[in-house]
């Protein structure tokens, strides 16, 4: 076989994978239409846990949910589902950075790993980096614990 047909069927192998992920949903997004759609989708895998408050990230790809006991549920968009978490202020796991507008979560878990959330106006942004235990009084926000 010579180098040319080779490389053309490489090329063409790859070019067909990419178009069949892209196809089938692997490169959507997720998106909450509102705050009840974040709410339902909570639901469905924590239904005993009261919610009280939502923030929707501004691209609607997360939300964070107040939850009466003190914690915080996450639904997060993971290609075109969503996965939901709740998470405690104390983890020593879990490190939290406000800048601005924009929450950096990063938790060290393989399943899920946080990320950057942005949000519509910063004061979405400090109410879920105070909620998850970030210290907004430091120039990064950074947990001390983190």
């Amino acid at each position: 076989m010579s180098l040319t047909l080779l490389v053309i069927m490489v090329v063409v192998g790859i070019t067909a994978i990419v178009v069949a992920v892209h196809v089938t949903g692997g490169t959507v997004t997720a998106a909450l239409e509102n705050a009840d759609a974040a709410k339902r989708r909570f639901a469905d895998d924590f239904s005993d846990v009261a919610v009280t408050e939502i923030w929707l990230t501004k691209e609607r790809d997360a939300a964070f949910l107040a939850l009466e006991d003190g914690r915080t549920g996450i639904v997060s968009a993971l290609g075109d589902r969503f996965l939901t978490r709740i998470v405690e202020a104390a983890d020593p796991a879990m490190r939290v950075e406000l800048d601005g507008a924009m929450v950096r979560i990063s938790i060290n878990d393989f399943t899920w790993r946080g990320g950057p959330f942005t949000f519509s106006n910063e004061a979405d942004a400090r109410a879920v980096a105070q909620r998850l235990g970030a210290a907004t009084d430091t120039i990064e926000g950074a947990k001390a614990h983190g």
